[in-house]
């Protein structure tokens, strides 16, 4: 598969990359489960629903938020990504390092983690309606992003993703550096990437247009594709288990 120089966006990367992953042997066979593609938003949520598309896959997100240093909010000491249908609870990453054990000593470390919790349960509220992500359990779950610079946010997911028991792991980019893939493959059964360029630079020197994908955009996308979690409460429930159907029950 011939691939242009840059994307023209994040969907037309998403075209190329569920192209990819449908050669692979990921698209969903007949009778069979789908694979669950889990977007990293807000910019893995267009390359995902094009994945989830190409595949027949089951699209959600997953919320992962960085755990900052005190007074250096851009100096990552770790990270913590929400539980699941299943009942799991949120999984935390604590980097090894000076900075990490010092916040940990110091109860700083405690304090934005439950900050960063916060944030996730906001954003379940906005994406889902206070919904976990999907169980996880002895499924197929690809993890994707609009490319992997470091490989720490996606390396952080794909550990939640296999403690949560999902039956294969992968990660799946369109493009990515050499070191940060390199720092994935003790993470994932299998890493995907379209393109590893020698000299990386930024994710964003790969498409022409990398405008910053909108919360409202990501929900659009969610919803297109039929994501579960994003519809109405009611419009979950079967006939037969509406409430009230017979009038509220008497105790």
């Amino acid at each position: 598969m011939s691939l242009p120089p840059c994307f023209a966006d994040r969907r037309e990367a998403g075209q190329y990359l569920g192209r990819r992953l449908a050669e692979l042997g990921f698209a969903r066979a007949a009778g069979g489960e789908p694979a669950l593609v889990l977007a990293l938003p807000r910019g893995g949520v267009p390359v995902a629903s094009e994945v989830a598309r190409a595949i027949g896959g089951t699209l959600d997100i997953l919320l992962v938020r960085k755990i900052g240093a005190p007074g250096y909010p851009e100096l990552a000491l770790g990270a913590v990504v929400e539980g699941d249908a299943s009942g799991r609870d949120p999984h935390t990453v604590v980097n090894d390092d000076p900075w990490a054990r010092r916040a940990m000593e110091s109860g700083a470390f405690d304090a934005e983690r439950g900050r960063q919790l916060g944030e996730i349960c906001r954003r379940q509220q906005h994406y889902r309606q206070g919904r976990p992500v999907a169980a996880m359990a002895g499924r197929c779950v690809i993890v994707v992003d609009d490319g992997v610079a470091t490989g720490a946010t996606m390396r952080v997911a794909l550990g939640a993703v296999r403690m949560a028991g999902a039956a294969q792991v992968v990660a799946a980019v369109p493009v990515g550096s050499p070191e940060g893939l390199a720092t994935l493959r003790d993470a994932a059964d299998e890493v995907v990437c379209l393109n590893t360029p020698a000299n990386f630079g930024a994710v964003g020197s790969f498409y022409l247009d990398f405008t910053q994908t909108s919360d409202d955009e990501a929900m659009a996308l969610l919803r297109e594709a039929g994501c579960a979690s994003t519809q109405p409460r009611f419009a979950a429930w079967q006939r037969d288990d509406a409430p009230f159907r017979n009038g509220p029950a008497v105790r």
